[in-house]
This record gives C-alpha cells, structure tokens and sequence, in this order.
C-alpha cells in the first residue's frame, strides 16, 4: 500500500508529508514536476535542507535545469523508490500536486503511435514566433480536460497536449478516456484543501516569502550558471514571470503580482479538476487531527495486509 498526497499549489502538502512520514518513520517520494530540478529551490517552495535531512525524500534535484522529464520517466522511477520501501516495510508517500504524474503512477501510461518529429518541430517553431500564451490557448480549445490541470506556462505539457493531438487526431485526455483502467498500487489518496480565500491568502504570502528568501538572487544566479529563460525549469510559473524584471521592462512588484496571479489561476484550475477525483481522506491544512489521519492510514493498511494474506494463501491452494 501507498499513501498520495494531493491537493493544490500552496495547500499544505508537504508539512502534512513530512508530519506523516516522521511518525511512520518512512520516506517521502516527490510527485512535483518542478522539485525535480537541482538549484531551483526557493521559486519550487522545496522542502527545507533541514527536512530534506531529517526525512529522505526520492525524486527531488535529480536533473538540471535545462533537461527534459515526464511521466514515463517518473512512474519508472517512483516505482523503483516504492519497491525499495516495500522491502523495508515501509509505507511510501507520494507527495506533489502533478496530477498526471500521479494518474500515470496509479492507472499506467496510454500508449499512442509514434509521433513524427516534424510535428513537434513546427510547434517549438510557433512556441518561438507566437510564444506559450499562443499555444496555450490553442490546448483549451482542444484539450480543455488536460488543459485545466498543467500550468498555463508548462511548456513541455503545452507541447506534449498539441503534439498528441495532431499526431492521433485525439487528445490525451481522450487517450486517458480510452485506455482500460488498471489498479498498479492500492493507494490511500488524501486531498489537502484550504477553503479558496485561505488558499489564495497563503498562495500570495508564499510569493512575498520566496522574494524575501532571495527568488532574484537564486534566478540571477541560474543565469549566470548559463540556464536560459528557454529552458525547461526557467520557463515554468515562478521564474518565467520575473524575465521582465531581469530585462528592465517590469519593476519586481509588476512581476510580484503577475506571479502570484499566475499562481492563484493555476490553484483555481487544480481545485476543478480535483472534484473530478475520488479521495479516500479530505482535510483543510489547518484544523485537521493527525492522529485521525494516521488512525485511517494504520486501519486501511492493516486491511490491506489480512486481504494480501488472504489472497497469497489462495493462490497457494
């Protein structure tokens, strides 16, 4: 068994990982699309270098800034971490807010016919010409589904939405839609959700947090280590809004606001797709018993136990 954590940006995930994680005295596996990157920690909101070293974490600073990564990449690698854990009997927690790295995780990867790479090469051509708002729109009106769930700067999943659908002539949430579900982990899926005011007041003061913890110096520092604004982790939400700032076109607190907007969006599109999902546990980030939550975790894993057993010694006849 596996315990996720999701809920959106800023709700309070990873205090709640880290509180379930001490006491079951497990690891946690990073389900964040942007945590992967080495150097990006403060614009990330990564776990502090205290937690990190109190708690192991998996799957958190483990490419560069200007690499690729996506689902097919982490389910191979969660499931590496998960099975480590297992071994030790363990209770892994998944932790992040990337639905369809969760999705892939727990349901498996749809497969789709190769993509010519023309395809993807004209749409980088229109990336460049037109920019991601462009193509950003473009992914609503085809995909509003997948749309809904990414960043409306994520520009790997923008290109990925577009290139499926012009490819297959389907989308990837049709692709989703088709694909014969399958259960790969028993999972206790817990939601972590503030009411909307409480969550866009901690999403505007986590920005005036990242800017008092030096945001500007670790992005001035990424360029000056030879990362461009083109590259995957630059130019995703919290960086990519301070470029105008950088380029002496917008003051900080214009860039300030534009990214703690961007953030309240992108919370505001996370909380629609989440009433789509089946929770097993739905707590606020504030008023919550942990001893409730670890009593649900230890009951359904001890269920989950006498089934397995149950099941092995039929197997066994």
């Amino acid at each position: 068994m596996i315990v996720t954590i999701e809920g959106p940006t800023a709700s309070g995930k990873t205090s709640l990982a880290l509180k379930l994680a001490e006491t079951l005295k497990t690891s946690i596996i990073n389900c964040d699309s942007r945590q992967i990157y080495r150097y990006m920690d403060i614009g990330t909101a990564k776990p502090s270098k205290n937690d990190l070293s109190r708690i192991t974490h998996y799957l958190i600073n483990i490419i560069d800034p200007n690499e690729s990564y996506n689902a097919g990449f982490f389910v191979k690698d969660a499931d590496q971490y998960i099975h480590y854990l297992f071994n030790k009997e363990q209770i892994p927690i998944v932790c992040g807010g990337s639905g369809l790295y969760l999705r892939s995780l727990l349901e498996g990867l749809f497969e789709h016919p190769p993509i010519d790479s023309k395809i993807r090469e004209q749409l980088k051509k229109e990336l460049c010409e037109l920019g991601i708002a462009h193509l950003y729109e473009r992914l609503e009106i085809v995909d509003p589904v997948f749309a809904s769930r990414i960043s409306a700067t994520d520009v790997q999943r923008i290109l990925r939405g577009l290139e499926i659908h012009s490819a297959t002539g389907l989308t990837i949430s049709q692709h989703w839609q088709k694909q014969l579900k399958q259960t790969r982990y028993n999972a206790f899926k817990i939601f972590v959700c503030p009411n909307r005011d409480d969550l866009y007041a901690k999403i505007n003061a986590r920005v005036e947090k990242m800017l008092n913890d030096g945001l500007i110096d670790e992005i001035d520092t990424l360029l000056k280590m030879g990362f461009s604004w083109n590259d995957y982790g630059l130019n995703t939400m919290g960086y990519k809004e301070f470029k105008p700032y950088f380029s002496g076109k917008s003051s900080l607190l214009e860039c300030a606001e534009n990214t703690a907007q961007h953030h309240r969006n992108y919370a505001k599109r996370q909380l629609t797709w989440y009433r789509k999902s089946r929770f097993d546990l739905t707590i606020d980030s504030y008023s919550f018993s942990l001893s409730d939550v670890l009593g649900e975790i230890q009951s359904r894993y001890l269920r989950f136990k006498e089934e397995s057993g149950a099941n092995h010694c039929q197997n066994s006849k």
